[in-house]
């Protein structure tokens, strides 16, 4: 037994005398040839170009590398500790190549009968990553162990220690300990726990092997170990390696997303900065942009909400998918996660796999490690798939991938919903975006319907006709009837043309006041035959919205063109603000990497009368109507949860229920939702733009206007209040009008002013366009609510 030892301890002598020879012999040879280290003496790491909210919070990062550069100083003692345990126990004490460490190997090697450790010094993996490759030949070691001489002669061991936690490579993209530390946990580097910082020390030996989203079985072994190290070194006691030993590890398996989700804000952000900073991939820029981190994440809340409440309403479709569950147990978690790998995961519509399935109860593994039973409610809603009569691609069964969420804190059968929305909103006076979702999941559509979607506006468009009306001579109090019309060919130029109302139902004469708050078809039909298709055309144009994508016929009139979210939030912000065109943007500013701004958007502010677009007094009439809509219309059920008088608005939902909208505001803050399909189709009946979007603007606008004191704007000059009366109740009314369309009173008359209830108002004469010259177009979109 001793003799065996004492020839291994021979042998091993021998060896690494006779590699200090060669060691010796190579480095006279090779020492002059090694690469200047001002690499690392001048270090400037790629940062990836990075996007944050105007309060600061991260939501985007562009580049090759992952990469956030940490000073020394501020790497937590705790992690130092952890990566010394895990790499380089004797890293302050060894020249750079640790030889203790290297005859611990050696032997461990020779008795192990094979290569079982290495012994690279953190010095030496400063060198391999900087200057060399990861060949494993003699003559690299040579060149990675002179090299280690090299830096530890010109560096501090603090200096060297800092190059590696910024360069070395951990999994995912993710390069240094600061950036793996946001990717993997979500956290800054300061406030991971032990047992977060143990897996990530883990990392560097194997990052593809020991990767927490990957392989999590493996990386809990690696990080067991270096807790177990760092206690046998007594860099921590007892206690502190058996709790951390117990702590749960919340790792962060959908590693693109980041903690505020905005991310086609984020791309948008993307685009305009390489436009500004070509090599802004790897230059450390930092765009700022306008999003407020509160209303955007209640953007982005309440449009999930609102769409998976449309999804419900509309039944289970079963299935998402099925894998291969053949020879799989239930507790094969490493091959459960490698089945559901594929699938994106979402944190309140996570993935699942069936494990087992009857009517009674469903079974089902989440990523992660945890199975759920589901019974009862949790599974009511997708009853009809759990029947063995259910169609066989949809059935629920053991290998199904399903949806859950959790409500009330309780798991329940969900689906992936099919319908996209948008939502944006921004401040009427400079345009300043606070938040924006382009769609269901960036993961999945990355086509953002904020700013990229031609849909049609319906209802959403009447109040552009209105204001034209208003500019023609009509006033709020002005008399139309709301009737049955019927257009001939001869007059359509196309086809005859007999549009309905939403309801099918029609109540005769009624002010334009009541006709926008109820939404009434005949009276936008009749107000745009009035004031002529070109006039009312080339009207809203001043709104910002295109000629072309609006063509002049009586269909404008119930939203036959076509718009995008974004141009209703700058033409109602039109409404809001008093009259003027504002132009809405993300980007705040850009910054170079030492902080200093590159470019700054200069936002032109309404009530720069340059920028005005309508008449004050039209503005301001328009928003009295809007906000009846809201008080008493199709949209009262806003006005009713949010219980506030400053709030306006108009519904709108196209032929055949094809897109919902809501187009609101409050005078500080617009905001658009629309919800349809991409290819579109029927939403279904009775899915009008109060029932499928208004949702998303209150359950948003009760986040954004909390505390937010109620104003409303104070009436402009050149308005005066006048009587009139109500057709369908006979009872007075009140209501303003231009001053000039002020009719004179005839005697005996008590002020009243028929004028105002004549079918085309009392103002004066502004150039009608005579009926006859009116056209429709063939398709008719648009029922209107």
């Amino acid at each position: 037994m001793f003799r065996r030892i004492f020839l291994s301890l021979a042998l091993i002598a021998l060896f690494i005398a006779g590699a200090l020879g060669l060691l010796g012999i190579g480095a006279i040879l090779a020492y002059p040839r090694l690469p200047s280290i001002d690499i690392l003496t001048d270090y400037h790491p790629k940062i990836p170009l990075r996007v944050y909210t105007a309060d600061g919070q991260l939501i985007g990062e562009f580049g090759e590398e992952r990469r956030d550069f940490v000073r020394i100083e501020a790497v937590p003692a705790a992690m130092k500790k952890a990566i010394l345990a895990a790499e380089d126990e004797r890293f302050y004490q060894h020249p750079g190549i640790d030889t203790l460490g290297i005859l611990r190997a050696a032997y461990a090697n020779f008795v192990g009968g094979g290569k079982r450790q290495g012994a690279s010094t953190i010095t030496m993996q400063v060198a391999r990553n900087f200057f060399l490759s990861s060949e494993k030949t003699l003559t690299r070691k040579l060149y990675e162990a002179l090299l280690a001489f090299k830096i530890e002669h010109s560096l501090s061991k603090d200096e060297i220690l800092q190059l590696y936690v910024n360069q070395i490579y951990l999994g995912q993209r993710a390069y240094g300990f600061s950036a793996a530390a946001r990717i993997y946990f979500g956290k800054d580097l300061a406030h991971l726990d032990l047992a977060e910082m143990a897996m990530l020390a883990g990392l560097p030996k194997a990052p593809s092997s020991f990767n927490p989203v990957a392989n999590p079985r493996r990386a809990k072994l690696r990080q067991q170990y270096v807790l177990r190290r760092m206690h046998e070194l007594g860099f921590i006691g007892q206690a502190e390696y058996d709790q951390a030993l117990a702590a749960p590890l919340a790792v962060r398996r959908q590693i693109d997303r980041f903690a505020l989700p905005a991310d086609h804000v984020a791309e948008m952000a993307r685009q305009i900065a390489l436009e500004t900073v070509p090599d802004a991939y790897t230059a450390g820029i930092k765009v700022i942009t306008t999003l407020d981190s509160r209303q955007q994440l209640a953007a982005y809340r309440s449009l999930r909400r609102a769409t998976l409440n449309y999804d419900r309403r509309h039944g289970y479709r079963g299935a998402e998918a099925y894998v291969n569950m053949e020879a799989v147990a239930d507790d094969a978690e490493e091959k459960l996660e490698e089945l559901l790998q594929d699938y994106t995961d979402s944190p309140d519509l996570r993935v699942a796999l069936v494990l087992a399935a009857n009517p009674q109860e469903v079974r089902a593994y989440l990523p992660g490690g945890e199975v759920v039973a589901l019974t009862g409610p949790a599974i009511k809603f997708a009853q009809g798939m759990l029947d063995a009569k259910a169609p066989a691609s949809r059935q629920l069964r053991r290998g199904a991938v399903i949806r859950l969420t959790q409500e009330a804190g309780a798991w329940q059968v969900a689906q992936w919903p099919e319908v996209e929305a948008a939502f944006v909103a921004a401040s009427p006076s400079d345009g300043a975006v606070h938040a924006l979702v382009g769609s269901f999941d960036f993961a999945t559509n990355k086509f953002n319907h904020a700013t990229q979607a031609w849909r049609q506006p319906g209802s959403s468009m009447k109040p552009f006709v209105y204001s034209a009306a208003l500019e023609k001579g009509f006033t709020p109090l002005s008399v139309i009837p709301d009737e049955p019309l019927s257009i001939s060919a001869e007059e359509t130029g196309s086809q005859a043309w007999e549009p309905k109302n939403y309801d099918g139902k029609y109540e005769g004469p009624m002010t334009l006041r009541n006709a926008i708050t109820k939404s009434k078809n005949m009276v936008s039909i009749r107000l745009v035959r009035a004031i002529g298709p070109h006039y009312a055309q080339d009207y809203v144009t001043h709104f910002g919205f295109d000629a072309d994508k609006n063509p002049p016929f009586l269909t404008l009139a119930l939203g036959a063109g076509s718009v995008t979210p974004w141009q209703h939030l700058r033409a109602y912000a039109v409404f809001a603000n008093g009259g003027y065109k504002i132009e809405p943007y993300v980007v705040k500013e850009i910054r170079d990497a030492s902080d200093r701004v590159l470019a700054a958007t200069q936002p032109v502010t309404a009530g720069d009368e340059s920028l005005r677009v309508i008449d004050a007094r039209n503005a301001w009439l328009m928003n009295s109507m809007l906000q009846d809509v809201v008080r008493r219309g199709t949209a009262a059920r806003a006005g009713q949860v949010l219980k506030r008088a400053d709030l306006a608005g108009k519904t709108g939902t196209t032929n055949d229920y094809v897109d919902a909208w809501f187009c609101g505001y409050h005078p500080s803050l617009v905001g658009i939702a629309w919800m349809g399909f991409d290819q579109p189709k029927r939403l279904g009946n009775g899915e009008t733009g109060s029932r499928a979007a208004l949702p998303i603007w209150i359950d948003f606008m009760q986040v954004a206007l909390k505390d937010v004191e109620e104003m409303q704007p104070s009436a402009p000059a050149g308005l005066t209040r006048v009587e009139g009366r109500d057709p369908a109740t006979q009872n007075q009314v009140f209501d303003y009008i231009y001053q000039e369309a002020v009719p004179p009173v005839q005697e005996n008359e008590g002020g009243f002013l028929p004028s105002l209830l004549r079918f085309f108002g009392g103002g004066k004469d502004r150039g009608e366009v005579p009926v006859q010259d009116a056209k429709v177009q063939p398709a008719f979109p648009a029922p209107g609510n």
